[in-house]
């Protein structure tokens, strides 16, 4: 089956040495798929089985496709054209309104939808009221050929928490949270990062890292902690998991719940958190048994094999 994905990159292949293997990059690289720009499709003599839609995120990246028919337009190039959300599934209602329904007549418009998780499945399904539609879960992936050797690395007494603080990445949560493991606490510099966090008691601000350089730091550490309530792709804690390192975070992800199934918790729960943070400073075995589970549960459910495996049920079968 041949795949295109269409975006606001460039038209390219990602190499599998990519510097910043993202997840949607790394999905791409796995499936050999080009990336075509929107504004090359009409140039693009190639055809294609699927085209897979990566619509950008913010109000500015999506001006540039209001004098382009998307779907129409993709629909030239190949036989099916598939909707791949990116961030929460409610991304959209952040926008203004006119974008709002462009994005909702996109979803109308195109075969299929690839959301982000499990839990993701049903509020598609539910948006699309006058249209039946495939609704699937396109896993998240890592290209793991410059990250193998990391994956043992000794780990150090240290607590990394996922994101900064926002009400995106729910730092704060996560701050208060890591106390309780009594060692140096740190957190990557990301684009959401405010004003004065560097200020903040006893944390550690790492600067922004490309894909290979953040892998490689985050494997020295002992404890992972991101309570993020914005549910989209889970990198961190699948990040988490190829390393061996037992991660606390909320169920509704899919990499969170199935990777780490004994530090999951209802989102808003951090008194289960907080149990989950001392258990896991206190009591040894139990953090050896999380640590073991969530380098099993990566490799079964969310390697590069599963990953193509999944994918050619999902789109061979539409």
């Amino acid at each position: 089956m041949k795949i295109t994905f269409i975006s606001q990159k460039p038209n390219c292949i990602i190499p599998r040495n990519h510097p910043n293997m993202r997840v949607d990059l790394a999905q791409q690289c796995i499936l050999n798929s080009p990336n075509i720009h929107y504004s090359n499709i009409s140039q693009t003599n190639e055809k294609f089985d699927v085209a897979i839609l990566l619509i950008p995120k913010t109000e500015q990246d999506r001006n540039q496709l209001y004098n382009i028919d998307i779907v129409t337009e993709s629909r030239k190039i190949a036989k099916k054209v598939w909707f791949m959300q990116e961030g929460p599934a409610w991304i959209f209602q952040d926008l203004p309104l006119h974008q709002q329904f462009w994005h909702y007549n996109v979803l109308s418009a195109v075969d299929g939808i690839l959301c982000e998780n499990e839990t993701d499945i049903n509020y598609f399904k539910g948006l699309l009221i006058d249209k039946t539609i495939p609704v699937f879960d396109i896993p998240s992936v890592m290209v793991e050929d410059q990250i193998k050797t990391f994956a043992n690395s000794p780990k150090q007494d240290k607590v990394m928490i996922g994101g900064n603080f926002c009400r995106w990445y729910g730092g704060f949560d996560s701050y208060i949270i890591a106390h309780l493991f009594k060692c140096p606490m740190y957190v990557p510099s990301m684009g959401r990062k405010i004003e004065n966090e560097d200020q903040i008691e006893n944390l550690n601000h790492l600067p922004y890292m490309q894909w290979i350089e953040w892998i490689h730091t985050l494997s020295s550490f002992k404890y992972a902690i991101h309570l993020m309530p914005t549910i989209a792709a889970g990198t961190f804690a699948m990040n988490c998991g190829f390393l061996g390192i037992p991660c606390i975070g909320y169920e509704d992800a899919d990499t969170q719940r199935k990777i780490h199934p004994l530090l999951s918790v209802k989102q808003g729960d951090l008194e289960t958190a907080k149990k989950l943070a001392i258990k896991l400073k206190n009591d040894t075995d139990f953090y050896n048994e999380c640590s073991k589970l969530a380098v099993e549960n990566y490799t079964t459910k969310f390697s590069e094999e599963i990953f193509l495996q999944k994918m050619n049920e999902r789109l061979v079968s539409c």
